[in-house]
């Protein structure tokens, strides 16, 4: 059987309604059930497969899946894909009516966009500008293995158990003492530790948004808060894109609307990389203490600054106890830690601790517990020093990269820390043919319109800078600036990366 004739035969087409993993899967569906592929049949690896039918690796991916989801194709780890056995898929064909028995629940078209740039593989031959992940070759795993190793730090049979919802109490404690360096002056019983800031969001939405809630945000914001509020039924108010806020506006949505909430990220914010002035953010708390509004304060990268320190977080300017302050060790140290933890009045964490009981019990002990060695012993605050170093020489070399290869193209602002570069495209070429044909050559990144509410239309995109280094990052702006500058810029098939499998 001629495999590679078969697959060639399929027709999948860019301007179909249809997504093209969803093409390619029914075509494949198709050849299986008249038995063209007979059962058995190894088809193409997903490499071989997307560079036969000129598309992403990820197109075929999520085809295979679907496939394997559907019992038409087996996976065999080590070994490839192969035909299932169709008469033994329709006796063991679960006759569950699974869709009809979930709850309702909320779908946008980016609602796996998280799930996808965390899925897409880091490799030699992927270029991800994509997630906002530490670099790999940084995270300081020599100090982990050496605290797990050593007796230095004798543990209790008890640490390995259960522990407090609100987490490891000595943890708690480090942070405490290591947040009033920074500012922030809160007793360990205001502290909830959470399996990352994301977890911590969730709970607060969980914890005060109703169905018609009114809140207030950025635009543009993080996907992960906007999903998070859609999701919860709330009604999104937005606080458009500047260099100042707009307290005026402000205002008049509280004096109008009564919103629940506003959630920020006030500094090296995620897209724009921007920073709100101290005077700002005075102006923020005096306003918000005057309508009793519940600030929460997304503060991700504030200790990953590459010139200055940034002013004051909201939390240690909080005159009125009205801040909720989240913060993660996911930027700093690794994401695998899952751990991140809320700073609030103590009523608020009494009632995130009744929400995450509910679905977790607590976070993961050994994770708190290697923390609290790198508090305890300082290694936090020399790690922090190396990575700021490494990760301004990669804003540089993206910088430079972006004014070489594509400054006729586009507009960005050079943060002054944080993870991205937020870039205006002055080109006829859409975000979405950009993302798409960028892919086909090995480079991905986040289109705007992921961090927008209401399905606003953007022509930008996020490029994060730490995550490769600096020969990776100027080959991955030298490719999408060879796209906008193509006169085939419209066409639809992709360009060959030298020396580069199409994935």
């Amino acid at each position: 059987m001629d495999i590679t004739k078969i697959i060639s035969s399929l027709r999948i087409s860019p301007s179909h309604t249809a997504p093209l993993y969803l093409q390619l899967a029914n075509g494949l569906a198709a050849k299986i059930q008249n038995f063209t592929l007979a059962k058995g049949t190894k088809l193409p690896p997903e490499r071989e497969l997307a560079k036969l039918l000129k598309v992403s690796r990820t197109t075929t991916i999520n085809a295979y899946r679907l496939l394997e989801k559907r019992g038409l194709v087996i996976t065999k780890v080590g070994s490839g894909t192969y035909v299932n056995d169709l008469s033994l898929t329709n006796q063991q064909q679960p006759t569950m009516s699974w869709e009809q028995l979930f709850t309702p629940q909320y779908k946008s078209p980016l609602s796996s966009i998280l799930r996808t740039i965390i899925a897409t593989p880091t490799t030699d031959q992927t270029i991800s500008l994509a997630a906002g992940m530490p670099d790999p070759a940084f995270y300081p795993l020599t100090i982990i293995e050496e605290t797990l190793a050593s007796n230095k730090y004798p543990l209790e049979s008890a640490d390995y158990g259960y522990i407090p919802t609100e987490g490891y109490l000595p943890l708690k404690h480090s942070l405490a003492k290591w947040q009033s360096q920074l500012g922030i002056h809160a007793t360990p019983d205001q502290f909830l530790i959470v399996s990352g800031s994301q977890q911590g969001l969730y709970l607060i939405v969980k914890a005060f948004i109703e169905p018609r809630d009114y809140v207030i945000v950025e635009s543009p914001t993080y996907l992960g808060a906007i999903q998070s509020l859609e999701a919860s039924g709330a009604r999104i108010l937005t606080l458009p894109s500047s260099d100042n806020l707009n307290l005026e506006l402000l205002e008049d949505y509280l004096i109008r609307y009564r919103p629940k909430l506003l959630y920020t990220i006030p500094t090296f914010q995620n897209p724009t990389g921007r920073v709100m002035s101290l005077q700002d953010r005075q102006e923020l708390i005096r306003l918000a203490a005057r309508y009793r509004l519940v600030i929460v304060e997304d503060d991700p990268y504030s200790l990953l600054y590459y010139t200055h320190k940034p002013p004051a977080s909201l939390k240690s300017l909080d005159t009125y106890g009205g801040v909720i302050h989240m913060s993660t060790f996911s930027k700093t140290l690794f994401p695998g830690l899952r751990t991140g933890w809320v700073t609030a009045a103590q009523p608020v964490i009494n009632r995130l601790a009744q929400e995450k009981q509910h679905m977790d019990l607590h976070s993961n002990n050994l994770s708190q517990i290697i923390l609290n060695t790198f508090l305890e012993k300082d290694y936090l605050s020399e790690h922090l020093s190396f990575v700021r170093s490494e990760y301004k020489k990669r804003r540089n070399a993206m910088v430079h990269a972006l004014q070489r290869y594509c400054n006729d193209y586009m507009n960005f602002n050079i943060p002054e820390g944080g993870f991205y570069i937020w870039c205006t495209i002055n080109s006829p070429i859409s975000t979405t043919d950009l993302t798409r044909r960028a892919a086909a050559v090995g480079v991905s990144f986040v289109p705007g319109i992921a961090f927008y509410t209401n399905g606003t239309h953007s022509n930008e995109i996020r490029l994060c800078f730490v995550t490769h280094d600096e020969d990776l990052l100027k080959e991955g702006i030298r490719r999408i600036g060879r796209i906008l500058s193509s006169d085939t810029a419209n066409d639809s098939q992709p360009l060959q990366a030298a020396g580069l499998p199409i994935i």
